[in-house]
Parts: structure tokens; C-alpha cells; sequence
């Protein structure tokens, strides 16, 4: 009992920095989802994540390739999942005590538009959950809409808005975000950004997925792919970590089957690596570029390439054209993927983490460490000068032992050169600013902090430099 409190004390001394500093606030996020096969699979871990962010809504929507009566996976198909979390709800929250209950992620499940591929006519009991959460004047915060299929029902959301209270249009596109797993009907190119586009709505569409989809073997290296195969997967998370982690659809073997729409989540579990803040930035969920208004597309390195002006999905966007001609050794390919693969490590022993959860107690348990910053995570430079990066204050709640690694996010800043680091590997790094940088290019320097947990975690830091 006694090594339990310390353990709790820890916990709570580790964050209190962090909330001090103002950087604990919570992302709120609405699913969409069409209930495919790696929909299912992404919900498991969702839901391992659910204690991150203020889940405002779990919507059934479908997609072009899925709808009510063709491929369905049923209205009510992620009911299984809520009763096996219920199951292990109260082990999760011994490790944090800001998991929902069920009750709550129940009561924000509903049925979204599912009638027919881009359906988007009827008002649903999902398109009015939206437009409530939207119209609340209550919590300015922004909103993470995600689609995991189509987006008719948030069209339809927003087409009942349009209608209803124009007055507010302006107000709901400033609070919304949107991150789209392809463009899986037509709806945001016929109605959301035809009619919102004035609003510059930010938005990400996403086809750097596929490294999480069906046909990972086809190009993945092999270092990665190690965290994919049964032989990690059955005793990291299908085996002996209770009800939840076991209705995950491996393959036969236990092989890790789709996890295509995890990427529009990862993108908002709080790492430290402030990716939300920046499409460009990077993070867990990828990287990207702003292509048009304010739509921020895949970064495709092929020389000469045009962006289309409409849809970014399975007919059209670069990666998944690509895969298809099916290159050996494609290099471009691999460099096209790599912010999303890059994380495939650290990504996997954390959801192997949150799966202990569910079985062990706090002490049996691993907990990421909390890096903290001795100085502001944006700070100014002079070119020729040499600075101080420190991670002085960073803890483990377990009080394990952490090992630090510094290192440059060259494609993230606008400097193109790779910087010489000495020292990478202490906790504090004296950095020489290039002498050829030019006023106003940044530089992203990222704190990788691990621990020697079982299994290891990890987290981060980034301090964004820019040259005056």
C-alpha cells in the first residue's frame, strides 16, 4: 500500500508542471465511422486513448465503401466494444482516473447518416449531435471532427446549420478541425467545401494511412514491421489483457490486420511533439502540406507532380496509386510513408502499455515519462550563435530510468540543411546555429525521452527556433 501512494504521488508531482504550464488541456474529438473491419480495429484502441481527450461523439456514418444493407457491419456494431470496455474500465482507471465511463461513450454512440453512400438529405440523430456540440457557446475549444468513412453526415450537420442559423456559420467553421481518412464519398467536395470553403476551414486528408492498412507487408521495412507481426501482437495485446484488447481482428495468426483510420487520432494523442498546432509539423498521426485554401494533403517528393484540384482518395491519391504498380524496393514510396512509419515503435509499445492496463494494477503497470523544458518551447536565435536546449525537470512516474536522444525534424523546419549535434544523447544540448541560416527560417529540434519500462515509453518535447 505504502509503494502505492509514492507510486501515486509521483504520478501526480509529474504532472503538476505540465499542468502549470497550461499545456494539459484536453482536445475534444467526434468520431464518424463507416464500421469496416479496421474501423473495428481502431475503435479497440481508441477507446484504450479515450481517458486523452473530451469524446464529444461516436457516430455511425458510411462510406463509398460501405452503407445500410451493402457490406454493413450493422447500426449498433460497436456495442460489443463499449460492453468489453465497460468490462475493463475500472483496471484503466487505476492508471488515470479521467477514462469515461461507459455510461458517457454510450450515451454519445448514435447512428449518423448510413442509408446510402454520400447520403446526406435526412437529419440524423448523429448530423443533430453534431450541430449541437458545434452550436454550444459554452466551451469555445476546437473540435477534432473525424472521418473514418464518408463525410455526409457532418455534411449533413452543416447543411442543417447553413439552414437553420446562418447567423452562426462563421462561428461553428473557426471551431471546427477536420481530419479525413481519404475523401470516402463525395460530400466534402459537393457541399463542405463548396459552401465553407470561404470559412478556410482547416482541414487534413490523409492517404499516408495506408502504412496502417491491409497491405503493410507489401512495403513496410523490416524494423517496423517486428511490431506488427503475431508473435508481437498476441502477447502485447490479444492475449491475457482482457475482454477489450480481445475482440481485436488480427489475422489467423495474430498478425495485425488494418488499422487504416488510427492516424485521424494519433494525430491528437498528447505526445508532446505539438503537432496539432501544425499540420506541417508532424507528429504520430503523419505529416503534411498545405496544398489549397486551407487543406493540408500528403507531401509527395515526385518531381513535377500537380495535386488534383477535387477529391484525395483511393483513385487518385499518390500513395495508393503508387502501391498499385507495385515497385520494387520503392524507395519513394518508403520516404512518402515515413512520417507515419517512423513512429510505428513507440506507437505500438504504448498501445502495449495501455492493454497492461486493462489487467494490471498501477505498480505491475508502465506509465510514459513527462518531459518538461527548462525554457520556452519557442525561442529566437541569432545565426553563429550557440544555445542551451534542456530537459531539466522531466520525471517518470514510475520512476524509471529514462534515456534522452535530441534530434533535428529537418523536413518540419524551413532550415534544409542537417545539423551536426554533439552531445544528442544527454539531457542538456548545447546547439551551434549554422552560420548560412537567414533571418526568420526555424529550426525543430525534438526531445525524445524513454523509459526502461516494460515496455519502454516514450515521449517528447519540441522546441521550434527561429532566427531574428
Amino acid at each position: 500500500m505504502i509503494k502505492r501512494i509514492l507510486l501515486l504521488l509521483c504520478y501526480i508531482t509529474c504532472l503538476l508542471p505540465q499542468c502549470l504550464a497550461g499545456t494539459n488541456e484536453k482536445q475534444r474529438v467526434i468520431v464518424t465511422s463507416d464500421g469496416e473491419i479496421d474501423d473495428e480495429c481502431s475503435i479497440v484502441r481508441f477507446l484504450l486513448y479515450a481517458n486523452e481527450w473530451d469524446i464529444e461523439g461516436i457516430i455511425t456514418s458510411s462510406s463509398q465503401y460501405h452503407w445500410q444493407g451493402h457490406k454493413w457491419a450493422g447500426d449498433d456494431w460497436i456495442n460489443p466494444y463499449l460492453d468489453a470496455y465497460e468490462k475493463v474500465y475500472d483496471n484503466l482507471k487505476q492508471h488515470d482516473r479521467d477514462y469515461p465511463t461507459p455510461q458517457y461513450l454510450r450515451d454519445r454512440t448514435v447512428l449518423g447518416n448510413v442509408k446510402a453512400e454520400g447520403e446526406m438529405d435526412e437529419v440524423t440523430e448523429g448530423s443533430e449531435l453534431i450541430v449541437n456540440v458545434l452550436l454550444d457557446e459554452t466551451d469555445p475549444r476546437p473540435v477534432w471532427i473525424q472521418a473514418w468513412g464518408g463525410t455526409n453526415t457532418i455534411a449533413r450537420a452543416l447543411k442543417t446549420i447553413e439552414e437553420k442559423y446562418p447567423e452562426k456559420m462563421e462561428y461553428v467553421a473557426n471551431k471546427i478541425r477536420l481530419f479525413l481518412i481519404w475523401e470516402q464519398d463525395n460530400t466534402y467536395q459537393s457541399y463542405i467545401r463548396k459552401n465553407w470553403g470561404k470559412y478556410n476551414i482547416l482541414t487534413i486528408i490523409s492517404d499516408q494511412f495506408i502504412t496502417y492498412f491491409y497491405h503493410w507487408k507489401k512495403f513496410l521495412p523490416a524494423e517496423p514491421q517486428k511490431y506488427l507481426v503475431g508473435s508481437w501482437m498476441n502477447p502485447n495485446i490479444k492475449n491475457g489483457h482482457g475482454e477489450l484488447c480481445a475482440l481485436y481482428k488480427s489475422h489467423e495468426n495474430g498478425d495485425f490486420r488494418s488499422e487504416g483510420d488510427s492516424p485521424a487520432y494519433f494525430h491528437v494523442i498528447p505526445t508532446g511533439l505539438r503537432n496539432a498546432e501544425h499540420p506541417d509539423w508532424g507528429g504520430w498521426g503523419g505529416r503534411y502540406v498545405k496544398v489549397r485554401e486551407n487543406t493540408w494533403l500528403d507531401p509527395v517528393e515526385e518531381e513535377g507532380y500537380e495535386y488534383p484540384e477535387g477529391r484525395w482518395y483511393t483513385s487518385n491519391a499518390w500513395g495508393r496509386t503508387r502501391l498499385k504498380k507495385e515497385i520494387p524496393n520503392d524507395s519513394l514510396l518508403l520516404s512518402y510513408l515515413k512520417p507515419t512509419w517512423r513512429w510505428i515503435a513507440p506507437l505500438q509499445n504504448d498501445f502495449a502499455a495501455r492493454a497492461d492496463w486493462c489487467v494490471k494494477s498501477y505498480e505491475e503497470a508502465n506509465h510514459a515519462p513527462v518531459v518538461m523544458l527548462a525554457h520556452e518551447a519557442d525561442m529566437q536565435a541569432e545565426e553563429g550563435s550557440r544555445i542551451c536546449l534542456s530537459a531539466e525537470g522531466t520525471k517518470d512516474p514510475d520512476g524509471d530510468k529514462l534515456t534522452y536522444r535530441w534530434w533535428q525534424y529537418q523536413e518540419a523546419g524551413t532550415y534544409g540543411k542537417c545539423i551536426d549535434l554533439q552531445d544528442a544523447n544527454d539531457q542538456r544540448l548545447w546547439l551551434q546555429i549554422p552560420s548560412d541560416i537567414q533571418k526568420g527560417e526555424t529550426i525543430h529540434m525534438i526531445c525524445e525521452v524513454s523509459d526502461n519500462g516494460t515496455p519502454s515509453l516514450t515521449r517528447y518535447q519540441r522546441v521550434v527556433i527561429t532566427i531574428k
